[in-house]
């Protein structure tokens, strides 16, 4: 049994170690034999390999005057083909590493971690490779594949043989590689594929069997297919996401403009300001409560609401309320407004942006069609701005509060004839919108970094969903924020996003001057 275990542990230690012949070529002067040493080298998929490749990279691999290679580390040198380690040997020079052999070496050393216990590690090096495959790993992603377990990362490691096998000289492995690619989500595949099917300058096909063009040809169908599906379904998700944005930063001056026919132009800075309070909020938890600091979105919703609704409402009771019926007045009241409370944000918290981290349970997303990402912050936002528009249509409607409000905006006359205080309603009203427009910051705040100046990117975007929509409708302000975002984004592939704005810009325009009431009309005795 003694002798049986001496030859088990000497067939492990002959295993491990790597044979002379195979490292000799490093410390030559032939590149192309040195980059094919590198592939031989991660096809033992071996510690001792990766050893030798870290230390080529380390710049830690020396050559003796005899051609033998060491491994110097810490005034030692260990010798990968006998094991042994001792002292460095007299002579031993580092071998040259140039940016090929280099680049080489970063590539086979990501394809160990094809081996590593943690399955996303696993993933993620396949994919990395997905964007370069070596040739020369070829026969380490081989043996990555066998030893696979994991399904979706096989598929990765099947499309990434497949790949390297459409430079085979072989016709059927090409062939056969070209078939199996069809299922691929690597857009990366299309312009290699295209260039299979393009000519030479003597008129020949690059590709110079048929039964190979033709399954390049279906390939590419397929691929171009799932692309196709891939982005209609990225911008309608997109265009709801950015629907969700400007239905929470127009919900608040639907209320202020549409029912109580307020130009606020520093509703934009109401937004910023509840951004602001979320950025304090995320500061008091990392400060006090570390270990809970995931939870200061929660915290920050309510804290945001009340901070821009008390704004909303000293805006509303110094300045607005004396100049109800006076639009130019209001306009240019609540634009310089809007500068002053800009330069109040500056002197706080100063003119650069700050971060607001999402919290962990926002961080990250949902793949679907093998590559488009759906973010779970951008997801939230979507439910969010549907609980919120929820909320308001309670309010408005079964409520004591929303009556008094319909009241108001219907006949304001009639209203406070019979007992309704339409001071205290424009109050509340406006307090509101403004608290919405709060809830709007905290939503922003969690797609981007935070500025004095955020809100000035969403004024009058708000403006145009709510003037679409038909004044004072919150089903039609809905439909118009909605529409406008799945427009803008698909308008931006072909015209840019500038030119997308600008046409949307002119079909309001075109569509307010056939129908001045929007998608919708307001009812009620005084409306003009």
């Amino acid at each position: 049994m003694l002798l049986v275990g001496c030859f088990c542990l000497h067939s492990v230690a002959a295993m491990a170690a790597i044979e002379a012949s195979v490292l000799a070529p490093l410390a030559g002067d032939d590149a192309d034999a040195r980059i094919d040493t590198i592939g031989k080298i991660a096809a033992l998929a071996t510690p001792e390999a990766q050893a030798v490749l870290q230390a080529i990279k380390d710049d830690a691999l020396y050559a003796t005057p005899n051609g033998t290679l060491v491994i110097v580390k810490d005034e030692q040198a260990y010798n990968p083909v006998s094991g042994k380690t001792g002292a460095i040997p007299e002579g031993a020079d580092g071998i040259i590493v140039n940016n090929r052999l280099r680049g080489a070496v970063e590539a086979s050393l990501s394809g160990f971690s094809l081996f590593s216990p943690d399955a996303s590690l696993r993933m993620k090096a396949a994919l990395e490779l997905q964007d370069s495959i070596d040739p020369a790993l070829l026969e380490l992603v081989h043996k990555a594949f066998q030893k696979e377990k994991n399904s979706d990362i096989k598929a990765v490691l099947q499309q990434l043989i497949s790949t390297v096998n459409l430079q085979s000289t072989n016709p059927l492995v090409r062939q056969t590689a070209v078939l199996s690619l069809a299922d691929s989500t690597n857009a990366k595949l299309t312009p290699i594929l295209q260039h299979m099917l393009e000519k030479n300058t003597d008129g020949s096909y690059i590709e110079t069997n048929q039964s190979v063009r033709l399954a390049v040809i279906s390939t590419l169908k397929a691929i171009q297919g799932r692309q196709w599906r891939t982005e209609l379904l990225g911008n309608l998700f997109y265009g709801v996401s950015l629907g969700s944005v400007l239905l929470l930063a127009a919900l608040g001056l639907a209320i202020t403009f549409g029912l109580m026919g307020i130009i606020n132009m520093a509703h934009g800075e109401l937004l910023m300001i509840g951004a602001y309070t979320t950025y304090v909020c995320q500061r008091v938890f990392i400060t006090y409560f570390p270990g809970a600091v995931d939870a200061y979105l929660i915290a920050a919703l309510p804290a945001a609401f009340i901070v821009t609704a008390t704004v909303g409402i000293a805006l509303e009771r110094t300045v607005i309320r004396w100049l109800y019926g006076r639009p130019l007045e209001t306009l240019l009241a609540t634009w310089g407004i809007s500068l002053m409370l800009m330069q109040l944000v500056r002197t706080l918290f100063g003119a650069q942006n700050v971060e607001v981290a999402n919290p962990s349970w926002m961080s990250g997303g949902v793949t679907v069609l093998g590559s488009l990402v759906l973010s779970y912050n951008r997801i939230f936002i979507i439910i969010f701005a549907m609980l919120v528009v929820f909320a308001v249509w309670l309010i408005l409607n079964k409520t004591r509060l929303g009556l008094f409000v319909r009241a108001v905006t219907q006949n304001r006359r009639m209203a406070g004839c019979i007992g309704v205080s339409t001071g205290r309603i424009d109050m509340m009203t406006f307090g509101l919108g403004s608290g919405i427009a709060g809830l709007g910051g905290v939503a922003l705040s969690q797609l981007g970094n935070v500025g004095p100046d955020l809100g000035q990117g969403y004024i009058v975007d708000s403006f145009m969903v709510v003037v679409l929509g038909g004044v004072g409708q919150l089903l039609g302000t809905v439909i118009a924020a909605f529409g406008l975002g799945e427009v803008n984004k698909f308008l931006e592939p072909f015209a840019g996003a500038v030119m997308a704005k600008i046409l949307i810009l002119a079909f309001i325009i075109i569509f307010i001057q056939r129908r001045p009431q929007g998608l919708f009309a307001q009812k009620g005795r005084s409306v003009e």
